[in-house]
């Protein structure tokens, strides 16, 4: 065993140690100050402890990794780490950097999941095209000069332990030669028990071929706060990211034609084709009208279901919304396709969910240009109007080419100043639009699309803002409710205020009468504790997808609570169809005012997006979710105390049904996104 005494093995293992050791307090920081408590909460111990050894295993697999340049180092014959300065301050200053760098992929990846509720992957690498808005949020959300002197100070104390370790055991003077057979006989244990490190097993594991520990193995309990509690994200970034991009699977999408076809009503089905392509006639519905009602869609940023007094919110916050829900359409059940703001922007306007798997569907220039139901609105004004940069993921893309004759009104045409990196207050932008909205109604019917981004961090609250009054609640009150803190909850409120004011804006500008109002929220935020919703709303991830979402227009129908699941991609047709237009489509939105082929209403949501999408198909009553190829299928009741159970067996007949639609639809998603360009 003289092998033990070599000074080289010694270090590679101090090495190995001090990084596993400082990836495994950022675990317990992660379990501590981000991990979705709420989520793990119903989870026994037996599981968390399971995940947290997934994670370790994670962990153990960076640090071999990046220890593996350092035993090469150790390895040369003649100018190794004990024998030359150059190379050991060569392997000094690649540990410095190394760790630097991972440091900061931990910094960032603490940051994504606060904010997202989701484990840094190589979707992040998206930001990089807004890298200027990018910055300033950021800037103006965060401590960032406090989090990088943090990022700084560990990695400085991180790297002084291992040069400390380096001169411990690189310095300490030889004892005697070691013979070559035991220097053979260490080296083959050291490899092997390297390689059995980075496999990440020590049972099941099959000698011809042998499965490495994957990303997957983390959500083993169909829990997502769990898994992320067993990624790393060093190693989950190079997971997504060496996935090749793929359009979307033919071979599946042939096989689930046949029930796409009926859910959509197709009107000539052609398997061959995989033709999508239906005519929607005008229907007994239409609003009995004589002169042409307006069109105002109003996006709410990150206004979920959850942050309503009508969806039980103890600390009402949206009065001025409910009210307007009182007096028109309410959608109970209503899910956008996936959260993102740009996912909502591209969804809303082409009627197809954005099922790209690397990065937003509007970030692709071959498909920016795509055939919308808003176009059916002959004889209006299409207006588009955001307080900020319509370049943010590239949305402007998409509305200048989907749109026909859209005026783009963004960052640069307002008069108001910018408050903060999302551009002028959405109060200012109501204001400015109303005066736009007010000349247009002199000449004729308008369709405008106001994109709202105020609830957002840094979560501004403006000096002109109409005499709002914020509130001083403690956070921890607020975050009994489900915000995340007192400036979350007051954001809410102030787009809450801003709405009413610009309804009030409408009816002194005179247009108010005669406008179809559609408001929605394009996804939740990061949730907390939500004691006032169904248990299956946390549980499952549909608190994310489900948004506070309603059709205002007093003057032109009556008030109604739809309690069958819908989709954001169903607003625009449901709209078309009130006004009786007869258009043409190949996308997945479907007139909510007819009845469903498929029987009870089922939309499709992805609840985990990236590389390795978790997607399912909802109703009123049951959530099926599986994995993007298939596997691991389940079912749950959303009204159960314990959804997380599957409840499959229980019912065969529907859980079948929502099979195929959840993987039909979410691979024609896939398909009409590349089917539906314009000019194709």
């Amino acid at each position: 065993m003289s092998w033990l005494h070599s000074r080289r093995i010694r270090f590679l293992f101090a090495g190995v140690t001090l990084f596993f050791i400082l990836f495994a307090a950022l675990r317990l920081g992660f379990l501590i100050a981000s991990a979705d408590h709420a989520a793990l909460a119903g989870e026994s111990a037996g599981v968390i402890l399971q995940t947290i050894s997934i994670g370790l295993r994670f962990d153990l697999r960076l640090a071999l990794l990046i220890m593996l340049p350092v035993a090469f180092a150790a390895s040369l014959p003649r100018v190794n780490l004990v024998r030359s300065r150059f190379t050991r301050a060569l392997t000094g200053l690649y540990l410095a950097l190394a760790t630097l760098l991972v440091l900061l992929v931990y910094v960032l990846d603490f940051g994504h999941y606060s904010y997202l509720g989701q484990r840094l992957s190589a979707t992040v690498f998206r930001f990089a095209g807004n890298a200027d808005i990018s910055t300033r949020m950021l800037w103006e959300s965060y401590p960032v000069v406090w989090i990088s002197l943090g990022w700084l100070a560990l990695t400085a104390a991180f790297v002084s332990l291992l040069f400390r370790a380096a001169r411990v055991t690189l310095d300490r003077p030889r004892r005697q030669p070691i013979r070559p057979l035991p220097a053979i006989a260490g080296i083959v244990l050291v490899a092997a028990l390297g390689l059995l490190g980075m496999l990440g097993r020590v049972d099941n594991i099959n000698p011809e071929n042998p499965v490495p520990l994957r990303w997957s193995d983390a959500f083993f309990s169909g829990n997502a706060a769990v898994g992320a509690l067993g990624l790393n994200p060093v190693t989950f970034i190079y997971d997504t990211h060496r996935i090749p991009p793929e359009k979307y699977d033919l071979a599946e999408l042939r096989r689930h034609y046949d029930t796409v076809a009926h859910y959509l009503s197709v009107d000539s089905p052609d398997p061959a084709t995989l033709s999508m392509q239906r005519t929607v006639k005008p229907h007994v519905h239409r609003l009995p009208v004589a002169q042409a009602p307006n069109v105002v869609f109003i996006m709410l940023e990150s206004l979920g279901a959850s942050r309503s007094g009508l969806f039980g919110n103890p600390l009402d916050p949206t009065p001025e919304l409910d009210a307007l829900a009182r007096e028109g359409w309410l959608f109970r059940n209503l899910h956008v396709p996936v959260t993102g703001t740009a996912k909502t922007v591209w969804a809303s306007i082409t009627g197809i969910p954005d099922a790209a798997r690397s990065e937003s569907a509007t970030r692709n220039p071959f498909i920016s240009s795509q055939h919308s139901v808003i176009n059916a609105l002959k004889g209006y004004e299409k207006i588009y109007a955001v307080g900020g940069s319509a370049g943010w993921a590239n949305m402007n893309a998409l509305v200048l080419g989907s749109i026909d004759k859209v005026r783009l009104y963004e960052e640069g045409h307002w008069r108001a100043p910018n408050d903060d990196v999302w551009g002028i207050s959405d109060l200012n932008l109501f204001r400015e639009t109303d005066a736009i909205l007010r000349e247009q109604a002199k000449k004729g019917p308008f369709f405008a699309y106001i994109q709202t981004a105020g609830n957002h961090r840094p979560f501004t609250i403006p000096e002109d803002n109409d005499g709002f009054v914020a509130s001083s609640i403690p956070d921890a009150e607020a975050q009994k409710a489900g915000f995340q803190n007192t400036a979350q909850f007051n954001a809410v409120r102030l787009l809450d205020h801003n709405v009413g004011r610009f309804i009030e804006m409408a009816r002194a500008s005179g247009y108010y009468d005669n406008t179809i109002f559609v408001l929605f929220g394009d996804h939740n935020g990061r949730i907390s504790t939500l004691p006032f919703m169904p248990p299956a709303f946390e549980l499952l991830g549909l608190e994310s997808t489900h948004v506070h979402a309603m059709i205002h227009a007093p003057k032109l129908i009556q008030p109604r609570l739809v309690d069958e699941a819908a989709s954001l991609v169903d607003l625009m047709p449901t709209v078309a169809g009130m006004l009786g237009l007869e258009y043409g489509t190949a996308t997945m939105g479907r007139d909510l005012q007819y009845p469903a082929p498929e029987g009870e209403r089922a939309v499709p949501v992805i609840l985990r997006e990236g590389a390795f999408p978790v997607i399912g198909a909802v109703t009123r009553k049951h959530l099926v979710r599986m994995n993007a190829d298939g596997s691991k299928a389940s079912m749950h009741d959303l009204a159960a105390e314990a959804p997380l159970k599957d409840v499959s067996a229980s019912h065969p007949e529907e859980f079948a049904r929502l099979s195929r639609l959840a993987r039909g639809l979410h691979e024609s998603a896939r398909f009409m996104m590349y089917d539906n360009v314009v000019g194709k």
